[in-house]
């Protein structure tokens, strides 16, 4: 295949990931009209409409979709052969693509920025959202996400230490406020409550000794962002439920105060997950072996 050729596909793959010709332009680095131009001319050898095109949304027709779905693995195979090929390079170089949920974004940065410094030749193209994705159908190279909602199907590596979580108020709010003894006492509590990606209301969910408890928590706040959960808690308006790490600024300068610590359990670890397959890209080794040299 020329380079011409495996161009349009990259293209046409950018336009189905973004439904967008503008927002695939910028990221392919092109202009919308050579683009568009170059879309048009493979439908035009190809016979067929891949997309349906209106002045306000782009969107695979029924072959397009189909087209989609065959060329994606291909292209995959294809961009590994030739990263193989000039793997002689002294450093890894071109763009690796990751999906992630925002929080888990924040608490890997250090080591994505490191990767960066490490390897400058190396673009990094990260997109945050709450649901999981197909990361292969999407164009992504790996995913971050925690262990438990990594798809069996998925090559996976530790990117972070179980992750622990806690109850957390501040202390003018215990000044008013008895603390908790057990997980059942938070119904006479105001609890910010977690709205989960799906739109469902997170259970706090605790074990202690074998038993374990779920608590549909009450409160007049509801929030999906921990750093908004944590400036609700400073102000007093109630417990939150959080990971340590999201919270460890804020236990140590003393603005929240941790209880019932002996029922909150610990969870999987974030890991970096991505296709098994016989050749990983030069970008994405070099990320997997900056991950090992942390002996999370």
């Amino acid at each position: 295949m020329n380079t011409s050729g495996l161009n349009e596909l990259e293209a046409v793959l950018a336009v189905a990931r973004h439904r967008s010709f503008r927002a695939a332009a910028t990221e392919l680095n092109v202009s919308t009209s050579a683009l568009s131009h170059s879309v048009a001319g493979l439908e035009a050898r190809m016979g067929v409409r891949l997309f349906n095109r209106t002045t306000r949304s782009v969107s695979l027709s029924e072959v397009g979709a189909a087209f989609v779905d065959t060329i994606t693995p291909a292209l995959s195979t294809i961009r590994v052969a030739l990263e193989q090929a000039g793997s002689s390079q002294a450093a890894p170089s071109g763009t690796l693509r990751l999906n992630t949920a925002a929080g888990a974004a924040k608490q890997v940065m250090p080591l994505l920025l490191e990767y960066m410094r490490r390897y400058p030749q190396m673009k990094l193209d990260i997109v945050t959202e709450g649901q999981l994705v197909d990361i292969v159908a999407q164009g992504f190279d790996a995913g971050i996400r925690l262990g438990d909602s990594v798809p069996q199907d998925m090559i996976a590596v530790d990117i972070s230490p179980p992750l622990r979580f806690a109850v957390l108020g501040s202390p003018a709010y215990f000044a008013n406020h008895p603390i908790p003894q057990s997980p059942l006492d938070l119904n006479a509590h105001a609890c910010i409550r977690s709205r989960m990606p799906s739109g469902t209301i997170y259970r706090w969910e605790f074990e202690r000794h074998g038993e374990s408890i779920a608590v549909d928590v009450q409160g007049a706040l509801t929030l999906d962002n921990p750093t908004l959960m944590l400036q609700a808690a400073r102000a007093g308006l109630g417990l939150t439920y959080l990971t340590e790490w999201n919270a460890s600024a804020d236990l140590a300068n003393g603005t929240l105060v941790r209880v019932l610590e002996e029922w909150t359990p610990t969870f999987d670890s974030l890991r970096l997950y991505y296709p098994g397959r016989r050749h990983v890209p030069a970008g994405l080794r070099a990320l997997i072996e900056l991950i090992r040299e942390q002996e999370y």
